[in-house]
């Protein structure tokens, strides 16, 4: 099993080089940076984690800048979104994005995505909240189009364009993993039908272990046609706490990660030690 961390990076964090020359040093896998272009200060639907929506929301910067820092003072580290906001993304320049940031990487890129639940803040980008994962659905399709064709072309309800070239393609072939964030059942599915591997989470109203929902989520792979030992399973905003993370390696899960505060280095750095004994514990 892999272990991770996801920081939302802001003006008052610890950098985002800084944390990955951190993490490379200690034997993580992955750096996690989330999304939100900002936020609205109507709110027409609720945080899904809690009552009130963290400061660092407000602030975080974008991941493609943030991880396009980490990946230039690291060689192994691999370098994720999670998770990026498609459904309010134009897909032509985040599929440029994407094989940029998997080119100057090395090819250390993985694209964790997600539907969304702020409906103010993509109504503020033009997009329709009741359609987000159709949208999302269509942008990924188109996206993987662009990646793997001379040529590519695509014809949706929401996103429809004709033959068109765009280089540089991803290092990674066909295409960087595209992981899908949620909560189960329904992102499951969407991870199922198009995505490469899953990004599991609980909400306020299902709050049940995500123990229970890994073999339930490889179930439903194998009824769809799908290789469950193919499609690969992080789980983020994770306790340091050994007995259920020995519960996920037990479920031959493949990434477990915490979710670190927006703080400096001198709250961060200690906390990585912490999960470093962890990770000589697998590795």
């Amino acid at each position: 099993m892999k272990f991770g961390a996801s920081m939302f990076f802001t003006d008052y964090s610890i950098t985002p080089a800084a944390l990955a020359r951190a993490m490379e040093e200690r034997g993580f896998d992955t750096l996690w940076a989330p999304e939100h272009s900002h936020i609205p200060l109507s709110r027409k639907t609720p945080f899904p984690l809690g009552p009130e929506l963290p400061k660092r929301y407000y602030d975080v910067m974008d991941p493609f800048v943030t991880l396009t820092a980490a990946a230039m003072v690291t060689t192994r580290l691999r370098l994720g979104t999670g998770i990026c906001l498609i459904a309010q993304r134009d897909p032509i320049q985040t599929a440029k994005l994407v094989a940029s940031i998997d080119q100057v990487s090395g090819g250390r890129f993985l694209f964790g995505v997600g539907n969304g639940w702020n409906q103010d803040e993509m109504e503020n980008h033009g997009t329709d909240f009741a359609q987000r994962h159709k949208i999302a659905r269509e942008r990924i399709e188109a996206m993987k189009a662009i990646w793997t064709q001379d040529a590519a072309e695509y014809r949706g309800e929401f996103v429809d364009f004709g033959p068109m070239a765009m280089w540089p393609k991803p290092v990674q072939k066909p295409h960087p993993p595209i992981l899908v964030g949620g909560a189960f059942p329904y992102s499951a599915r969407r991870a199922i039908r198009y995505g490469d591997g899953w990004l599991p989470q609980t909400t306020r109203s299902d709050k049940a272990p995500l123990t229970e929902v890994i073999p339930r989520f490889r179930q439903m792979a194998e009824e769809a046609g799908r290789d469950p030992a193919k499609l690969t399973i992080a789980i983020g905003a994770q306790p340091l706490d050994p007995a259920l993370i020995e519960q996920y390696a037990a479920l031959d899960v493949d990434m477990v990660y915490p979710s670190l505060e927006s703080a400096g280095a001198d709250v961060i750095l200690p906390q990585l030690d912490k999960w470093a004994d962890l990770i000589r514990r697998y590795g």
